[in-house]
């Protein structure tokens, strides 16, 4: 990504970038991800101000697609935004984390999942006793999960940090389940039941179709783009699935 763009973000947001990126290097055998040439780097205006959006993509023989997005309006609103969808062949959870920097430096919302794809919303064993060994966090502002949020697992993390120690443990934790997630991905065996394949691309169009409600992320981009662009960049860029 240019830096540019991930020097101008609030500095966490810039951390948790470099730190999501320096475990998928180190833990993956990466590719490059081909994304449309007009998704890659996006500009726009809202409401006035300036609205910068960043995309990087790669894909791994376990994953079809590994995002991350790095989004700035004006000086007033920074996010990251990444998602790692797994190919259909292998039954693992989505991983899933989002920062979003208001005015003042403040981190409004931090979120991070590994959410279970199949059918009894339950994620598979071996994460449950990897998840449930991780030392206990606490943080003084937990946020509540939206309506269509049933795709979280028991694990998600959705808080708002208001100090430097709470988005420390914030990044930590994200790194823990990004590192855990990468070492399961790794030793996984690819599934040849095409029944079982069929469960996991449902599951990840399930998840994709929730997150797709998501009306604020849809009114920030349509108010910038359009409803047409928007429904594109939403549906093969955000949350695009295998049919």
């Amino acid at each position: 990504m240019q830096a540019s763009l991930r020097d101008r973000l609030h500095p966490l947001i810039h951390r948790l970038a470099d730190c999501i990126e320096a475990v998928w290097q180190e833990q993956l055998l990466l590719a490059p991800y081909s994304v449309p040439t007009d998704l890659g780097y996006i500009e726009g205006s809202l409401e006035g101000e300036r609205l910068v959006i960043e995309n990087h993509c790669y894909e791994t023989p376990q994953f079809r697609k590994l995002h991350l997005e790095l989004a700035q309006v004006g000086n007033g609103l920074d996010i990251l935004h990444c998602v790692m969808f797994p190919n259909p062949a292998y039954a693992l959870p989505i991983f899933g984390a989002d920062l979003v920097g208001g005015r003042g430096g403040a981190i409004s919302a931090a979120i991070v999942d590994l959410s279970p794809i199949s059918r009894d919303r339950a994620l598979p064993e071996r994460y449950q006793a990897r998840l449930t060994e991780l030392p206990s966090v606490h943080f003084s502002q937990p946020r509540a999960l939206p309506e269509w949020g049933d795709i979280f697992s028991e694990f998600c993390l959705f808080v708002r940090p208001v100090n430097a120690e709470e988005e420390a443990q914030f990044l930590q934790r994200v790194k823990d389940f990004l590192t855990l997630h990468c070492q399961i991905a790794a030793t996984e065996t690819p599934l040849t039941s095409d029944l079982e394949i069929a469960g996991v691309t449902a599951g990840q169009r399930y998840y994709c179709t929730k997150q797709q409600q998501n009306d604020k992320t849809r009114r920030v981009l349509e108010k910038s783009f359009g409803s047409e662009w928007t429904d594109r960049y939403m549906n093969t860029m955000l949350f695009d699935y295998v049919t």
